[in-house]
């Protein structure tokens, strides 16, 4: 039987879980996640987990933060003054925005805080700090 390699594209039938047991993204009732193998189009520890499976073959997974979405930061929280939102918006917590550096990259930010001249914005992806668990099936290579 073939066994994946890095450069295969895949598809995979997958449940998330936190180590709570919280589930936080699954592709039941979707088709299956198509991706390459390899290329860093999803997280390493899940790239890595598909290494020599087999089509057919399922396998639970625990992936550590750093495999994952890395630590949170406190660098990616910012104040951020009330008075540059558009008079139009009124922030709230849990609002997403997106947000663009100085080089023009545009990244997602989610209010935590609103308080009277500031906004709290913090650019971490909402697992990161979290060990993930995925229960995984490969459905075809190629």
């Amino acid at each position: 039987m073939q066994q994946v390699k890095s450069g295969d594209t895949v598809k995979v039938h997958y449940h998330g879980k936190l180590r709570s047991g919280d589930t936080f993204d699954s592709s039941e009732g979707r088709d299956p996640l198509q991706f390459t193998v390899g290329t860093g189009q999803v997280i390493k520890g899940f790239d890595d987990a598909l290494v020599d499976m087999q089509v057919g073959e399922k396998k639970t997974v625990e992936i550590p933060v750093d495999n994952a979405y890395g630590a949170r930061r406190d660098d990616m929280v910012v104040e951020y003054p009330k008075e540059q939102f558009p008079d139009d918006m009124a922030p709230e917590v849990g609002m997403q925005l997106n947000m663009s550096d100085n080089q023009g990259n545009n990244f997602p930010v989610v209010i935590t805080e609103v308080k009277e001249e500031i906004v709290v914005l913090d650019a971490n992806h909402p697992l990161a700090g979290q060990d993930l668990i995925f229960d995984i099936e490969l459905v075809s290579i190629g």
